[in-house]
């Protein structure tokens, strides 16, 4: 196949996808090489994974990967697998403030690092893992999933972050899981308007095989939705 093109006459083609910022930090890039490399200009916007299908939704996108279960009108919709997330920090940060983990008694002591305003993840989290229905915390904001990590690494305070992004680290000791009896998991979804396009029947082949080779199995079922809540948190 020549560079720059392919059978799909992609070098002719852009698209734009929605996605959400821990899906880009981890695995969804690797999923858009080839095309990418074939010549097929992406532009890929990045929001919460609660807010990616409203550019979906508006027509500003062809497709988006979102934690919603449930089809726009004229659109199709497939099940990813879970995103696997995990209660980590810094050793010394642990040994100074959690010395015996992430407690229903201590994690309104802590500082969390989130997203940005919209992204309640942190307060989800905190609530599922300990049975509560509503959760305020201290949280600052960092709009990035490498940004996030910086702080977690900085001694900033503690964060629930996607276990493919920590993973080396916290095999070699330089972050610690404050809660390795309870990782908690986000269902994902790619979707897609019902098109008959060859270059998005191919950005969807390559998003769902990545994710399965990425993503937590058996993959949710369709209308399975996300792990059960308590209840909606407050961030």
């Amino acid at each position: 196949m020549a560079p720059g093109g392919s059978s799909l006459g992609i070098d002719q083609e852009q698209i734009a996808i929605a996605v959400n910022a821990d899906s880009i930090g981890t695995w969804a890039l690797p999923a858009l090489d080839q095309l990418a490399r074939q010549g097929l200009a992406i532009e890929v916007i990045v929001d919460d994974q609660d807010f990616t299908q409203g550019w979906l939704r508006e027509g500003q996108v062809l497709g988006c990967i979102t934690t919603l279960e449930h089809a726009l009108r004229g659109c199709k919709v497939l099940p990813l697998g879970s995103m696997q997330y995990v209660a980590v920090a810094h050793p010394e940060f642990a040994a100074a403030r959690c010395p015996e983990g992430l407690s229903a008694y201590n994690f309104r002591r802590l500082p969390f690092i989130a997203f940005n305003r919209k992204d309640d993840s942190q307060c989800d989290f905190v609530g599922r893992a300990f049975g509560l229905n509503k959760v305020k915390l201290r949280q600052f904001h960092v709009p990035s999933t490498q940004g996030q990590l910086r702080a977690v690494e900085a001694r900033w305070g503690v964060s629930w972050l996607p276990e493919l992004q920590v993973r080396d680290k916290l095999r070699r000791g330089e972050l610690v899981n404050l809660m390795p009896e309870l990782p908690l998991a986000i269902d994902l979804y790619w979707h897609c308007w019902n098109l008959d396009s060859a270059v998005l029947d191919a950005l969807t082949k390559a998003l769902i095989s990545t994710a399965a080779a990425s993503l937590s199995g058996p993959r949710a079922p369709a209308g399975a939705g996300r792990a059960p809540q308590a209840a909606p948190q407050a961030a």
